[in-house]
């Protein structure tokens, strides 16, 4: 039987996890328009997948690992990325009227993931917490 974390605990986890989200989201970006010279909304679309990708894997590991041997990886993950995509929309709305209406430096473009990141973070927590990753009755 696997010791299970309080709500608090895995809120904590699950912001530290989004915390390298945003690193990942924001270091592809800055590949993706200022490498790649991208238009930066592909390249948020490439980067926030990546950071989706990235996320799933080390709550999956880290915030919520009684869900391991729950579910099959590919089956959770796509559950991970369906069940976020309102967080994410959310997340990319806010990210999109922020740098429709200031120039396109990295700074602007940093700080519009970042209030496009905590703007989707609770939602995300709690439909990953309830839906994605939630205990079996094995789990108990």
């Amino acid at each position: 039987m696997m010791q299970t974390r309080g709500t608090s605990s895995e809120f904590i986890l699950f912001s530290l996890v989004g915390v390298g989200g945003f690193c990942v989201d924001a270091g592809m970006l800055y590949v993706c328009s200022f490498v790649l010279n991208l238009d930066p909304y592909v390249g948020r679309l490439i980067s926030y997948l990546s950071a989706a990708t990235t996320t799933w894997h080390l709550n999956r590991r880290f915030t919520f690992p009684h869900a391991t041997a729950a579910t099959l990886p590919h089956r959770q993950w796509a559950k991970f990325v369906a069940s976020n995509a309102i967080g994410g929309i959310i997340n990319y709305g806010i990210y999109a009227a922020i740098i429709a209406n200031v120039s396109h430096t990295p700074a602007a473009l940093m700080l519009a993931v970042a209030a496009g990141s905590l703007s989707g973070l609770v939602f995300n927590f709690f439909v990953s917490k309830l839906y994605v990753f939630k205990k079996t009755c094995e789990d108990s």
